[in-house]
């Protein structure tokens, strides 16, 4: 490996083993029957979380109820794989050294459970600190970190193709540096 990083992301993810294979892994990890297709795989330095479509739910709903049953198979189905859950989690965390959560989705619910919610230090001055409080005084966050994480929420929703385009440029420029010199 060139330059001594291995994975996305330079320095601050060169103890991390690589989790490119992840949802091949999990794809082939998962029982056959839990999902109807190949489950969501996202990964980031600290967690890998797993999302499966259920399903879908027979019979006859109004949307209300149709809500309340999706979100009861969900329930449902939680409870009944829980031990083979925690299993591949192990497996999953000592192969890739990240914790593993979980979520499933029926219809148009969407649930997650057992994931994290990682501090993150960041440094804002005024003009900053006075958006986050703005957002607090009106009742849209119980918290600067409530803001801030719905205001990163925010920029996710209208900024997914830029974020893409960005995580695309940063793969090539990572398969550049696995290209170079290994000046170690």
């Amino acid at each position: 490996m060139g330059r001594g990083w291995r994975g996305r992301g330079g320095w601050q993810q060169a103890d991390l083993p690589s989790a490119d294979d992840a949802a091949a892994w999990f794809a082939g990890r998962l029982p056959d029957g839990w999902f109807t297709g190949a489950p969501e795989v996202v990964v980031d330095r600290e967690e890998i979380t797993v999302i499966g479509t259920l399903p879908a739910l027979e019979g006859e709903f109004d949307d209300a109820s149709r809500a309340a049953a999706e979100s009861g198979r969900i329930s449902r189905w939680r409870e009944q794989t829980r031990e083979e859950r925690i299993e591949i989690a192990r497996q999953a965390e000592h192969r890739y050294g990240r914790k593993v959560a979980w979520g499933a989705v029926q219809g148009g619910t969407r649930e997650l459970f057992t994931h994290l919610a990682v501090p993150v230090m960041t440094r804002l001055r005024q003009p900053e600190r006075q958006v986050l409080d703005t957002l607090v005084a009106a009742g849209v966050a119980r918290s600067r970190a409530d803001a801030l994480a719905w205001a990163v929420r925010l920029v996710g929703e209208h900024a997914d193709s830029w974020l893409g385009e960005l995580r695309e440029a940063m793969s090539k420029v990572d398969d550049l540096r696995e290209q170079g010199p290994d000046l170690t």
